[in-house]
């Protein structure tokens, strides 16, 4: 119940407001979120390169309905992956970006979206690294996946995400499920109606491990996103029958880092998910959604302010 409260509050313009006006919030964002511009996304990468740690950038923003602002977002990953190359970091795929379809305009013009990514995903491919088409919300899951498997006829490494919390989920990766497919499976972070998604934690874990279980035996590249000790338990165990480096694990940038350096001393695949830009309300709600320790910090946060 809380956690669809608090993600009920994603969507108020007044509430939205007075977090953002909060100077307290400040601390809680900078967990979070690398910073605001492409420097500080860049160095946010180095550090975690530095640390034998892979990167995936997000630039911050969602269901953009201005084409000169989605034409914007799309001309602000071009420059990233321009920056991220000149410092050497995107090779071989080590730091690749995330991108929103609604961020460069998917409620808008589908067309218009599509060519979009394409220009994201040359600008990527042209600096030897890739782009993966992030999730939202299950109005929008046909379209992407849709996106992200034309992008695949001519980038093969584009990459696509599925959420576990949803009901068609587990018959899409069947579908995802082929030679060299980069999938990244996550919990899902979006209020949704019971008829799309299960609502209870517990059938969202069991959900998540059934999936699991499809890409782990299957012939596609799997990309286990979660901070959960138990599903990083199941993913170790179906990975010792995979060949090394056929996979990898994912988790937020703020969240469990430690535990994101331990995988990665194991030699296991470890990458970071590492937002930046100046639109982070939605993200913020969304982490504090999913975990009542990040609300805690969050509150406290607001107490010392």
């Amino acid at each position: 119940m809380l956690r669809r409260a608090l993600l009920a509050v994603a969507a108020s313009d007044r509430i939205r407001e007075l977090v953002t006006a909060t100077p307290a919030t400040r601390a809680v964002v900078d967990r979070f979120v690398a910073g605001e511009s492409i420097g500080d996304a860049v160095a946010v990468a180095q550090r975690l390169r530095a640390a034998g740690l892979l990167v995936t950038l997000d630039y911050l923003g969602e269901e953009v309905t201005d084409p000169g602002q989605a034409a914007a977002t799309a001309e602000q990953y071009i420059q990233l992956l321009g920056k991220l190359a000149a410092e050497g970091l995107t090779a071989g795929g080590a730091v690749e970006v995330s991108v929103k379809p609604t961020a460069v305009g998917l409620l808008l013009d589908h067309q218009a979206a599509t060519r979009n990514i394409a220009r994201i995903a040359t600008a990527a491919s042209d600096c030897g690294t890739t782009i993966t088409l992030d999730a939202e919300d299950h109005r929008t899951a046909d379209a992407t996946l849709r996106a992200a498997a034309g992008l695949r006829e001519i980038f093969p490494s584009v990459g696509s995400v599925v959420q576990a919390a949803l009901r068609r989920t587990e018959t899409d990766v069947r579908a995802l499920a082929a030679p060299g497919v980069r999938v990244r499976l996550v919990k899902g972070a979006y209020a949704e109606p019971v008829s799309q998604a299960f609502t209870a934690r517990h059938d969202v874990d069991k959900a998540f491990a059934r999936c699991l279980r499809v890409l782990m035996s299957g012939p596609g590249y799997p990309m286990i996103a979660t901070h959960d000790p138990r599903l990083i338990a199941i993913t170790r165990s179906l990975g010792l029958y995979r060949e090394p480096g056929s996979f990898e694990y994912q988790m937020l940038y703020g969240i469990r880092a430690d535990e994101q350096r331990s995988l990665a001393a194991t030699g296991a695949r470890v990458r970071v998910y590492v937002p930046y830009g100046s639109d982070w309300y939605g993200y913020l709600v969304r982490r504090l959604a999913e975990r009542p320790a990040n609300l805690a910090f969050f509150l406290r946060a607001l107490r010392s302010g």
